[in-house]
């Protein structure tokens, strides 16, 4: 019996795929003329890659990490939990949590490898950002 049977092989996200995510999003942000924040995260949620636009919000910064933690401490997208604090408000009350649209983890093989974060716009328009960059990925989304 091997060893390794006790051992998950998980993808990890580079700092380079994160930085080509970050390049993606922002490319699409400029498409669509937005000032907003980008974050991209690993696995673990720690953050890779960061940029906030010129004349984004301040705020949009620490709400992208936000989004983008959310999506991997919750292994679905920030929106879908904006829409479970609908039904639960006490859901609300999780600290140090972002629970609106904008956050989307990336999937490789089924798994999380990472997610993107994105704040500064309207919800749907974050949200649509950040899938710009997920949708990049293979098995993304």
């Amino acid at each position: 019996m091997s060893e390794l049977q006790h051992w998950v092989r998980r993808p990890e996200l580079t700092v380079a795929g994160a930085e080509h995510l970050l390049a993606l999003a922002r490319a699409e942000a400029r498409r669509q003329g937005l000032k907003v924040a980008v974050a991209v995260v690993d696995a673990a949620g720690v953050l890779l890659a960061f940029a906030r636009e010129d004349g984004a919000m301040p705020a949009s910064a620490e709400v992208a990490i936000g989004k983008a933690s959310s999506a991997i401490h919750f292994a679905r997208p920030s929106g879908a939990l904006e829409d479970v604090v609908a039904k639960r408000p006490a859901f609300a009350s999780i600290p140090d949590r972002i629970l609106m649209r904008g956050g989307l983890p990336v999937m490789i093989d089924g798994r999380i490898a990472g997610a993107v974060g994105v704040s500064g716009a309207a919800p749907e328009q974050d949200e649509a950002v950040a899938a710009a960059a997920v949708a990049s990925v293979a098995g993304g989304g």
